[in-house]
């Protein structure tokens, strides 16, 4: 008899988490003003508002962490953080950051400029932000399966080479400072970007003139699902793969939280020795020196010790064995959601779920809000209220996709816990039925406005 899968790790630590009553949840979920960043954590019983910075540290890392070196500049721990990018990307040039979008914001302040066409495959929403607040416009390229949750695309990440080239050939050269590809892509469900795909963008890129540069927050689940669903990369090392992808561009943006296994910190990493000279100057105005960025020494350390973890197949089918162990449980109860099963979480298709909410009603933002009062599940809307409205009309953006995430934190949770989620959505996806009316904006900020918007019932 072949031997069922088992983690490869054992666990040395837990942390109480508190069951709370419906009678709770309702209150507590109103006084939020129906907006599940507003809850906290201790309201909380599963907390899937996010994968970043939510996962557990390995022994290694928090040994590594123990013998961080915290001198100002030059340290030790940026050394060994630098070797390990350098070792895994092939990129030269390292500028640690506090997080992703810290990344984002000083990387774009050397590149973005007002007018700007910055084509990529459904840029996240910290992206899109950076993007429009310096008056610039992100063109999604997506491939169209990526918009058909019930197609089982496996590369449902990729860039239509078409829809690339109508953007090079309508817009100067002047006008594109790169373009940008995000593995996984989180948008579009934590979908993957093919090898294949990757290459030929550089192709068409090469051809216009347009440098790549990659989001990179889960570039090692992207790897792995090359490894596993692409022809000719299934004898290959992750870390072989994320090579060959990074070869492709002249730098990338890194949530560290994501894929660095730790709960704070990002990086650019580059090979353009002129573009990391003038980053280098933003990042000592917004972030830091160029050798902490926002980071401390300890967790530079620990990050250095969590990307060798991450960029090892065993860990990777672990993590990614569980996101489809939940999202398999869904479908076996008839749950729409994306597929295939994304790399970090399950995106349920809300406009099939609830499909008696209006859209302005913002029917995954009222899923979320059900399943927290059913079971004390937090999760993410990633849909009418993060696509946000658009920056010259101010009217509300529908984006083709309207979910609700469950993003499953790294090494955190076991299966009886995603047992209990599936049983709780299926408890709502029972009673469907019966929600026909959503929520409407009381409050929202400029841009972004999904943080901190105030709802009430309709």
């Amino acid at each position: 008899m072949k031997l069922p899968y088992a983690e490869p790790f054992r666990i040395k630590m837990v942390e109480k988490i508190r069951q709370s009553t419906k009678e709770e949840r309702t209150k507590w979920i109103k006084d939020a003003d129906f907006n599940l960043f507003n809850l906290s954590s201790s309201k909380v019983f599963i907390d899937l508002l996010t994968d970043s910075g939510t996962g557990a540290m390995s022994d290694e890392q928090w040994a590594a962490l123990m013998k961080g070196d915290e001198s100002y500049a030059g340290s030790r721990s940026f050394e060994e953080l630098f070797e390990t990018v350098k070792k895994i990307t092939g990129f030269r040039y390292l500028l640690p950051t506090h997080q992703g979008r810290a990344a984002e914001n000083v990387l774009f302040s050397v590149l973005v400029k007002d007018g700007n066409i910055i084509p990529g495959n459904s840029h996240f929403d910290t992206t899109k932000g950076h993007i429009e607040f310096r008056k610039a416009h992100a063109a999604d390229c997506t491939i169209d399966e990526a918009f058909d949750t019930e197609i089982n695309h496996p590369f449902k990440g990729n860039i239509d080479l078409r829809k690339l080239e109508k953007i090079y050939q309508n817009h100067p050269k002047e006008q594109i400072p790169f373009c940008l590809i995000t593995i996984t892509c989180n948008t579009s469900g934590g979908q993957p970007v093919s090898l294949e795909n990757i290459k030929a963008v550089k192709e068409l890129s090469d051809k216009y003139g347009i440098p790549i540069i990659f989001d990179g927050a889960r570039f090692a689940e992207n790897a792995y699902f090359i490894k596993q669903r692409e022809s000719g990369q299934e004898h290959r090392t992750i870390k072989e793969i994320c090579r060959e992808i990074f070869a492709c561009g002249i730098g990338m943006t890194m949530s560290s939280k994501k894929d660095g296994l730790v709960n704070i910190g990002g990086f650019i990493a580059l090979n353009d020795e002129q573009i990391f000279r003038v980053a280098s100057n933003f990042t000592i105005i917004y972030e830091g020196f160029i050798t902490y960025g926002g980071m401390s020494g300890r967790d530079m350390a620990a990050l250095a010790v969590g990307l060798d973890e991450a960029t090892e197949f065993e860990y990777l089918e672990s993590r990614i064995s569980q996101v489809e162990y939940l999202g398999n449980q869904l479908i076996n109860y008839n749950i729409p959601l994306q597929k295939p099963i994304g790399g970090h979480a399950v995106f349920i298709d809300a406009l099939k779920f609830l499909p008696n909410v209006p859209r302005e009603d913002f029917p995954a933002q009222t899923l979320g809000i059900e399943l927290y009062k059913e079971a004390g599940i937090r999760a993410v809307e990633i849909g009418t209220l993060l696509a946000d409205r658009d920056p010259e009309t101010r009217e509300n953006r529908y984006p083709k996709l309207e979910f609700l995430r469950l993003a499953i934190p790294r090494r955190t949770y076991t299966n009886n816990h995603m047992d209990y989620i599936a049983t709780a959505l299926k408890n709502v996806f029972d009673r469907r039925n019966e929600i026909t009316k959503g929520y409407s904006i009381v409050w929202e900020s400029e841009i972004l406005r999904h943080f901190t918007v105030k709802l009430k019932e309709v």
